[in-house]
């Protein structure tokens, strides 16, 4: 009979809602289960793409004795750490407290008050390679339970006490000298021979890769371009990489990007489409601007859900084993593709011995041009060759049993992806990009946001449920703004308005920003979120839509919030800045210093032209779309719209330069 989980809408619950454990989902039934029957509660938590948590369910939540032993000793929660990131984190925070590192599952003893009082991560059935077995951890949970019952709760309190313990924000902002410091300690940091950041597993870190785009121009930054370069030319080879459907899997298991862990994210992907999209203007990469659209095709193609929403991920695995669904063994692959087999194949890395178990991932292993040489053909030849066979063996792979689909609607991710998918719009003046990210936004403003506009944080079978938190309203109104200054239409920028000045009104207190709004559960500890993990802090995201606002609004409040923010983080961008990578960009445009662009006019296409055709991170545009809808943004005020040229207005602090009517000289002052 399937167990509590039956009720919930998560996939992640969901698979697990057949377990002979019996799963309570996270909630005060939980608790005051195990206040009556006095056991701990043994939390795990997950996601519904983590390979290791599918591999720890088959071995032992789906197993009847250790679920009867389970059963047995302890209150059991499952919690899908997407739905709830604040659980997460602060679990997560108890288990690097006493393990010194992390990750999913995660496994956490909590007594019936939920301090942690012992935790890690993945256990095997069986000991294996100095990894108790999940049975002894459980036995001797519950024997210390019961035996040594003061020791618990006094282990209990110190952790929590630990984990509550808060980073002390910086009297002072982030400066030109903090910025240099924490490039040359990133960069000092990467691989100089395969690009990103240390060895394996390897993860891309757009965050800090954002950093790197954001100051490669900077005469204390020299090898900010090259380095990027570097990272994105080698993901983009790499296994980690798409070659068929486009997307990028989540990491890679080695330190050449080659052997990924095949599940796909949409916050990875959405990242990733921006970051390749603008480095492809600045870096001036034609094979940049590819990887982009394919990545952008991915996620509207197999992410989308009906009326406008993006899925958060799609599996590792599919038939129970991970990356059947993308490799190909060499006899399939020479049946697929036929005479020129030989040719791609070293075009794509195909052999007989195989690069996974036996089979084949797909990679850019040899150059076209090298390969072109060595056939004797033109590059073009090569590349047109290529893909005809990319073609056919998507046309194959599409007929495979597809990894699942997590389809719930996380408002933070959709954050993410409505800014790629606008600033791909206006980019390349593609209104089908554009249209999605209109619709994603009535679709998240619509379906998750409750009468009274609180938005919320998942969406899935018609159910939005859990409170938003900081990280969902500051991406979702960055992603907001984004599609105003994208599409010119008011009503984008109104509604990033109103996020905005939610997150003081729910996350601000006690002079920070917290990850939970003032009307969420209270947990044992208040989460704050100053760290990017592996997406930008909702803190670091708090001060990117605050300073937008503050440019479109001239409110100063708002400037000071934003400046609060950033000092936040601070002290962490000193120590460890690979963990606040996005706030370091955000203050590098804080110091530019920012611009505000304002044109008016009906005929102002060349003008906006010219602001789309660099990467400006540090600059916001208005434009009127002539109804008079415009005079609610206070960057337009006294711009009235008018039938002659169009003008533009360059304001630093809403002092303005005389207004300008040519491409010619909106780049120059913009420069």
């Amino acid at each position: 009979m399937a167990n509590r989980l039956a009720n919930e809408t998560s996939p992640y619950l969901l698979q697990h809602k057949d377990n002979p454990v019996d799963w309570f989902p996270w909630g005060e039934e939980a608790f005051a289960r195990a206040r009556e029957d006095n056991k701990p509660l043994l939390v795990s938590i997950g996601y519904s793409a983590c390979h290791w948590c599918h591999v720890m369910e088959r071995e032992s939540f789906e197993d009847q004795g250790t679920a009867e032993l389970m059963n047995e000793l302890f209150v059991n929660v499952k919690v899908d750490r997407e739905e709830r990131p604040d659980v997460d984190d602060v679990y997560m925070s108890a288990v690097q407290a006493m393990s010194g590192s992390g990750g999913w599952p995660m496994t956490v003893f909590l007594t019936p008050e939920g301090k942690p009082f012992f935790a890690g991560t993945y256990f095997p059935k069986e000991d294996h390679r100095g990894m108790p077995s999940f049975g002894r951890v459980l036995r001797g949970v519950a024997n210390a339970w019961d035996e040594q019952r003061d020791q618990v709760m006094a282990q209990a309190d110190e952790i929590t006490a630990a984990i509550g313990r808060e980073v002390p924000a910086e009297a002072g902002p982030i400066t030109s000298e903090h910025l240099q410091a924490s490039y040359e300690q990133l960069t000092a940091s990467m691989d100089r021979r395969h690009g990103g950041f240390g060895g394996a597993p390897k993860f891309p870190q757009v965050p800090s890769l954002e950093f790197l785009l954001r100051v490669m121009h900077e005469s204390w930054a020299p090898e900010a371009a090259d380095l990027l370069r570097l990272t994105l030319d080698r993901m983009a080879a790499g296994g980690i990489y798409d070659h068929l459907g486009g997307g990028f899997a989540r990491y890679a298991t080695d330190q050449i990007w080659l052997v990924p862990h095949f599940e796909k994210m949409l916050y990875d992907n959405a990242l990733l489409a921006h970051l390749y999209l603008r480095a492809s203007q600045e870096l001036g990469s034609d094979v940049y601007a590819m990887v982009a659209r394919e990545t952008l095709d991915y996620i509207l193609r197999d992410l989308s859900v009906e009326g406008g929403g993006l899925a958060s991920a799609e599996d590792a695995d599919s038939e129970g084993v991970e990356g059947k669904f993308y490799v190909f063994d060499h006899s399939e692959f020479e049946e697929v593709v036929g005479n020129d087999a030989d040719l791609v194949g070293e075009v794509l890395g195909v052999t007989g011995a195989g690069n996974f178990d036996g089979s084949n991932i797909l990679h850019l292993a040899e150059p076209l041009a090298e390969v072109a040489e060595k056939y004797g053909l033109g590059e073009s030849d090569v590349a047109a060759t290529v893909t005809a066979a990319k073609q056919k063996l998507l046309a194959v792979r599409d007929k495979r049993v597809r990894p699942g689909l997590d389809d719930k609607v996380i408002t933070a991710w959709n954050g993410l992806a409505l800014r790629a998918l606008a600033e791909a719009g206006a980019v390349w003046k593609d209104e089908r990009y554009l249209a999605a990210a209109r619709d994603n936004a009535r679709f998240v403003l619509s379906e998750l946001r409750l009468d009274d506009g609180r938005l919320l944080r998942s969406y899935r079978a018609g159910k939005a449920q859990v409170p938003a938190f900081l990280e969902d309203y500051a991406a979702y109104a960055v992603g907001l703004f984004t599609l105003y200054q994208a599409s010119g239409e008011v009503e984008w920028y109104e509604a990033a308005l109103e996020l905005t000045l939610a997150i003081i009104d729910l996350f601000w207190e006690d002079d920070r920003f917290y990850a939970t709004g003032r009307d969420a559960e209270q947990l044992i500890t208040r989460p704050t979120d100053l760290m990017d993990n592996p997406s930008p802090s909702g803190n670091s995201l708090a001060a990117e839509a605050l300073l937008m606002a503050a440019l479109y609004t001239g409110d100063p409040d708002l400037f000071e919030r934003a400046e609060a923010a950033m000092r936040a983080g601070a002290a962490l961008a000193g120590r460890y800045p690979s963990a606040v990578g996005h706030l370091l960009a955000v203050a590098h445009s804080w110091q530019k210093p920012p611009k505000e662009v304002a044109i008016v006019g009906s005929d102002a296409g060349n003008l906006v032209d010219v602001v789309w055709e660099r990467y400006r991170p540090a600059l916001v545009l208005a434009t009127d779309p002539g109804d008079g809808s415009g005079l609610a943004v206070p960057l337009l005020s006294g711009r009235t719209p008018h039938d002659g040229p169009a003008l533009a207005y360059v304001c630093e602090r809403f002092v303005c330069q005389a207004p300008v009517k040519t491409a010619q000289e909106l780049s120059s002052q913009l420069t």
